[in-house]
């Protein structure tokens, strides 16, 4: 397998049922092992991993993960059973299941991947909520500007209709 990278690991995690998650295919890979040893591993531990650390797709979640990729091809995703798929918490459970030191190297570097994932959320949403204060400010500002305008239009002097034209003369 080719040097795994920061960049890999992140196009791994995928957000299902409003949950970043990885499956249990990309984690065999990238433990180089294969899947069903992975699960056999799990199952063995079953009690390790509670619904909120790892979870099992439904029928009809892989069907339409099947669809998204428009093709039953093993390179394409294309999973024939419903596949394990694992939780921030769940990954790092595996390091205590899969006990080699690969396995826990590559933990270490993927929860770190899942903490930056989770702060660049945190400060999008932080700066989404600096803007939307920001434009309320803006707004506020505008109006002010706008009644002032208004009211010096109004106290503005009159001029008279008929004026001398400026300029030259023919």
């Amino acid at each position: 397998m080719e040097k795994i990278t920061p960049k890999m690991i992140e196009s791994m995690i995928y957000i299902i049922r409003g949950q970043k998650v990885m499956f249990d295919g990309d984690l065999a890979e990238l433990y180089e092992v294969e899947t069903k040893v992975l699960k056999r591993a799990v199952r063995r531990n079953i009690e390790r991993f509670p619904h909120d650390f790892m979870f099992e797709l439904t029928k009809a979640e892989l069907e339409n993960w099947r669809y998204q990729f428009g093709t039953s091809n093993k390179e394409k995703m294309g999973l024939r059973i419903p596949p394990f798929v694992f939780t921030e918490q769940g990954v790092t459970m595996l390091s205590s299941v899969l006990k080699s030191p690969k396995a826990i190297q590559l933990n270490i570097s993927i929860v770190r991947i899942f903490i930056k994932m989770r702060k660049l959320l945190l400060s999008e949403e932080s700066l989404t909520d600096r803007v939307e204060k920001l434009e309320k400010g803006t707004d506020k500002l505008f109006r002010v500007v706008f009644d002032r305008l208004d009211k010096i239009e109004d106290e503005a002097p009159i001029l008279p209709k008929r004026r001398k034209r400026i300029g030259l003369k023919k």
